[in-house]
């Protein structure tokens, strides 16, 4: 019961956070839109401040979670492979349908809670880091990938995934479908780099094998 009230506070103030602002939300609304007292809010939270970092918390926990499903699916290594690299373009994405520099502004307003933030964030970074070594891991040990080249993924896609991260959030002129088209753009040159020679003539026999089949049916 106690998890459930603070886990209900948490998505609440979420809501009303990227609704309003952080900036333009009270406890009395948070109260009002959870159907809790002031009273109940304060048991959990000192003030607005904590429950900003139990939100951005919750939300960094969510991502990782949703990560691991995948990497834990049985899904083929390179269908598994796209299917995460798509999901972590997909978090970068909900920056850009959310008002500019939110994430900024919210920092600037907690400042002098900045370093607890920072370390949330690097956090869920070092998680996320480990499952997507994890995952590699596992398509190297079924020849799908190539070990050389899956060793130097991790920082290589670390400094991708920054540098798209930084870019849409101060970009003025990327939409929705120029973004789409750079990251299959990226997932398929990385996915075409990582992939062993092995692999790749599976998939062509595979492929082959297929149209030959729909050719016969059509004759």
């Amino acid at each position: 019961m106690v998890s459930k009230t603070r886990d209900r506070l948490i998505e609440v103030a979420r809501q009303l956070f990227v609704n309003k602002g952080v900036e333009n939300t009270t406890m009395n609304d948070i109260a009002a839109a959870s159907d809790k007292g002031r009273r109940t809010i304060y048991t959990y939270f000192k003030n607005k401040r904590e429950i900003f970092n139990a939100v951005v918390e919750s939300e960094s926990n969510a991502i990782i979670g949703q990560l691991r499903t995948i990497v834990d699916s049985d899904l083929p290594p390179v269908e598994k492979f796209r299917k995460y690299m798509s999901k972590r373009f997909d978090v970068i994405s909900d920056t850009l349908n959310k008002p500019k520099n939110h994430i900024d502004r919210y920092r600037s307003l907690f400042s002098r809670d900045a370093r607890r933030v920072e370390r949330i964030y690097d956090m869920a970074r070092k998680k996320e880091q480990s499952l997507f070594i994890e995952l590699l891991n596992k398509g190297v040990a079924e020849g799908a990938f190539d070990k050389a080249q899956a060793e130097r993924l991790p920082s290589v896609m670390s400094l991708i995934f920054m540098t798209t991260y930084h870019f849409t959030v101060n970009s003025s002129e990327l939409d929705s479908s120029d973004y789409d088209k750079l990251c299959n753009d990226i997932i398929d040159f990385v996915t075409n780099g990582i992939v062993t020679l092995e692999s790749k003539k599976k998939k062509k026999q595979i492929y082959n094998n297929n149209h030959h089949r729909k050719q016969n049916k059509l004759t």
